[in-house]
């Protein structure tokens, strides 16, 4: 049997950071996420906005494109409309989210925050399946009706959004993008790309692909309360620590998980939104 051995990445450039505001909280609960949650919705774990200040103070010389926050659920921190204010001093920002938050009242809200700078807020949200029952199936009940209503609300007030296919039934994509483009056209849902992913492959897929141009570990990096990992499929995996911060920390990783044949199959960014 031949040997696979893993590619290795190195960070090009760091043009996009990743922080992860919290890891197991969470208002909702997917099926096919790949967060392990407890038991309990109340995990207290959120990252202090301490750590987030020393961040854009260590990378103040790095050519920043945008800050993801992310989660788990990343607008469920306390601390979150001090958080996004203080990222989008410093570049765009794009948040990660699955929706449940993003109401009238509070899109209103972050469009009058965005308008205070020069630097964009973005918005990324998933789904599994054009139709509402096969993709609740994979998510959530409710999960479908909710993110169209955010992305219907987000258009209306002039925000970028990206929705994340989570192409859990592997269906062809032209298809899938045929769909959602209807729809799209009948909810009145514009100023929003569709990104495409493929299931979750492993290392032992025949038609995993080593030599991918287009990974975000190529050009971004994970921030945690427990230090710098390369994306945030690794975050708080061993395999994937790069360093207890941005002062110092690998531009170099080895591919080694069943996470980093996804992003090779896939052969584009999975978290980054362009």
């Amino acid at each position: 049997m031949p040997i696979c051995t893993a590619p290795t990445y190195k960070l090009e450039e760091l043009n996009n950071i990743f922080i992860e505001l919290t890891a197991k909280n969470c208002n909702q609960r997917c099926k096919n996420c790949y967060i392990d949650f407890p038991m309990t919705k109340n995990v207290k774990d959120f990252i202090p906005i301490e750590l987030i200040k020393k961040t854009i103070e260590d990378t103040i010389s790095e050519n920043l494109y945008c800050i993801y926050l992310t989660g788990a659920e990343p607008m469920t921190h306390p601390e979150f409309n001090a958080i996004l204010r203080l990222c989008l001093k410093r570049c765009n920002v794009c948040i990660c989210t699955n929706g449940s938050f993003l109401n009238e009242k509070k899109i209103r809200f972050l469009s009058r925050v965005e308008s205070e700078g020069q630097n964009q807020i973005f918005f990324k949200l998933s789904l599994a399946h054009f139709d509402e029952i096969e993709s609740d199936k994979v998510k959530y009940r409710g999960n479908y009706r909710q993110t169209l209503f955010a992305l219907k609300t987000l258009s209306r007030y002039n925000f970028n959004s990206v929705l994340s296919i989570q192409n859990f039934y592997n269906l062809d994509k032209s298809v899938l993008l045929e769909n959602f483009q209807n729809i799209f056209a009948k909810q009145e849902i514009f100023n929003t790309d569709i990104q495409i992913n493929c299931n979750h492959p492993s290392y032992e897929d025949e038609n995993f692909i080593k030599a991918s141009l287009k990974t975000d570990c190529m050009r971004g990096r994970t921030l945690t309360r427990n230090g710098v990992y390369t994306c945030p499929f690794l975050a708080g995996d061993y395999r994937g620590r790069c360093g207890s911060d941005f002062s110092n920390f690998s531009k170099t990783i080895s591919a080694e998980t069943d996470f980093c044949a996804t992003c090779s199959k896939n052969n584009n960014y999975i978290f980054t939104i362009g």
